[in-house]
């Protein structure tokens, strides 16, 4: 699956009179699904943004009905066969967006999954619909939470909600995720008025070096467990990907069945026991 040959950019991007971003990821004909290339297109807007002393607060969103269903199924069924995806070699982590020192605020409606529901967390503020569909999904694919979501998400939303989110994968309403506190409550087709409307009050009426100090403390407490737990995430997926129930995982979200996983495998948990003990002596 490739954006080679789109016309439109991936990712939209503009800024307000009072200096807020709007980025919008654009893949509507895909739903906004996830791609190797768009990520790239966005982290460096990002980064646009966050050099740019015009930008105070940044708004984050996908084009069209959906925010993001998470990997597209091209790259995921990729991958459950064993292929690499190809990435650039100074590829950023998906905990990124937490180094960008001004305020991200996303707005979601439609489906929010996977990475998608990755990146939401690691924004600073989320504002939802009610009738979106939000879920961590992972478990139901044959996987792990990733990427340090296993730190991060207790800190959001305390450790029985996210027990609940990342054990289940269950779908979520935005109802019950502005419940949990996860996100803040949006009616249907709202979430990107009332983010822009947070978003521009706070431009225009807080101070930017504020922000960045604020969003600095809130998250400095988090960096060294939450990178801890990323790079703990990528060693365990390395063996999971190669176990049977990723490919089913993925299979029987493509062919829209039921999947149909077998017993805890002994071996895989005595080669992740292997591996945590590894990194617990690692000094």
């Amino acid at each position: 699956m490739s954006d080679a040959v789109a016309t439109e950019p991936l990712v939209l991007y503009e800024v307000d009179e009072v200096g807020v971003a709007l980025i919008s990821w654009n893949r509507p004909d895909r739903n906004n699904a996830w791609t190797p290339e768009m990520e790239v297109e966005y982290f460096g807007l990002l980064t646009a943004a966050a050099n740019d002393p015009a930008v105070r607060v940044i708004v984050v969103t996908g084009a069209g009905k959906h925010f993001c269903p998470g990997m597209d199924t091209g790259y995921l069924s990729n991958a459950s066969n064993g292929s690499r995806v190809s990435a650039p070699e100074d590829r950023q982590p998906q905990s990124f967006p937490t180094t960008i020192p001004k305020l991200i605020v996303t707005a979601i409606h439609g489906a929010c999954a996977g990475t998608g529901f990755i990146q939401a967390c690691m924004s600073d503020v989320r504002f939802a619909e009610t009738n979106s569909r939000i879920t961590a999904a992972f478990s139901r694919r044959g996987i792990m939470a990733e990427h340090g979501l296993s730190v991060l998400l207790p800190a959001l939303v305390g450790g029985a909600n996210a027990t609940d989110i990342l054990m289940s994968g269950r779908v979520l309403s935005g109802e019950e995720t502005a419940a949990m506190g996860l996100t803040r409550r949006s009616e249907p087709g709202r979430a990107v008025e009332d983010a822009l409307a947070y978003a521009r009050d706070i431009a225009a009426n807080c101070s930017p070096q504020a922000l960045a100090v604020t969003k600095e403390q809130l998250l400095r407490p988090l960096r060294g467990p939450l990178e801890a737990a990323r790079l703990e995430a990528l060693e365990v997926w390395r063996t999971l990907r190669e176990h049977n129930d990723f490919k089913e995982g993925v299979s029987s979200f493509v062919e829209k069945r039921p999947p149909q996983f077998a017993a805890v495998d002994a071996q895989v948990i005595g080669e992740l026991a292997g591996l945590w003990n590894g990194l617990q002596a690692t000094p």
